[in-house]
């Protein structure tokens, strides 16, 4: 209970009290990440049937999807994915890329992923909006692909980028099988809403794996950022999946 705590005080604004964090609790902290990541989907879906219910248009209810998630975390998974495009996008050493991610500032890299990341996202929300409880499923769904991607990242063999900060705290401490098992699961239940779904998570892993191989070789080993990327481009994948046909 003490890893759930953590890992809702690490992933969510809920004003959780929660022990100083050591690498235990941040293990297991990642591993309870897909069960927080499907609350938070469900909440979402629901906003977005209650949207629907009210008329709103399906691009702003998508939007307004999206903007619920992000607050939801804090923006923290957002913040990842421009940091992650930023030092991916720039030249040099991996001393280089890493200073570029610490840097605060949003590049041109970030503003594409941004645009192009969250701009799927909204209009794959946008669709789900009138299919009712099956969107609060999809959208836990994809959250919590999204989340699971986290332990490929922290898996063993893969080193921290840099001293400090989340992914020192994380990196090395999971098990390949833990986001294997998740993925597995997920998929299996992703079939209750549709062929596509399970193929949106099969996807979703596809993009952790393929990320996790690249940042470690560009960045030396793995950060906090990697793991916001992971999140947002698998969630991406499951929407995308659902909504299309």
């Amino acid at each position: 209970m003490r890893s759930l705590a953590f890992a809702l005080a690490l992933l969510t604004v809920l004003p959780v009290r929660s022990p100083a964090p050591t690498p235990r609790l941040g293990a297991g902290a990642l591993r309870w990440a897909p069960v927080v990541g499907a609350a938070l989907g469900a909440l979402a879906g629901g906003l977005l049937v209650g949207l629907a219910a009210l008329g709103v248009p399906t691009l702003a209810a998508g939007l307004l999807g999206v903007g619920f998630l992000a607050l939801a975390t804090r923006g923290l998974h957002v913040d990842g994915l421009a940091d992650t495009a930023d030092g991916l996008g720039c030249y040099g050493p991996p001393e280089r890329a890493l200073a570029v991610m610490r840097d605060g500032g949003v590049g041109a890299f970030a503003v594409s992923a941004l645009v192009v990341v969250l701009g799927v996202q909204a209009v794959a929300l946008g669709a789900l909006a009138g299919a009712g409880p099956w969107a609060v499923a999809a959208v836990a769904l994809a959250a919590a692909t999204g989340r699971a991607g986290f332990g490929w990242v922290a898996r063993r063999g893969v080193p921290p980028a840099r001293p400090g900060g989340l992914g020192a705290l994380v990196a090395g401490s999971q098990s390949w099988w833990v986001p294997v098992a998740w993925w597995a699961a997920l998929a299996a239940a992703g079939l209750v809403i549709g062929p596509r779904a399970a193929v949106g998570v099969a996807l979703g892993a596809a993009l952790v794996v393929a990320l996790s191989a690249h940042t470690a070789r560009r960045f030396g080993g793995m950060t906090g950022d990697v793991l916001g990327a992971a999140n947002e481009l698998a969630v991406t994948a499951v929407l995308l999946a659902v909504a299309t046909g």
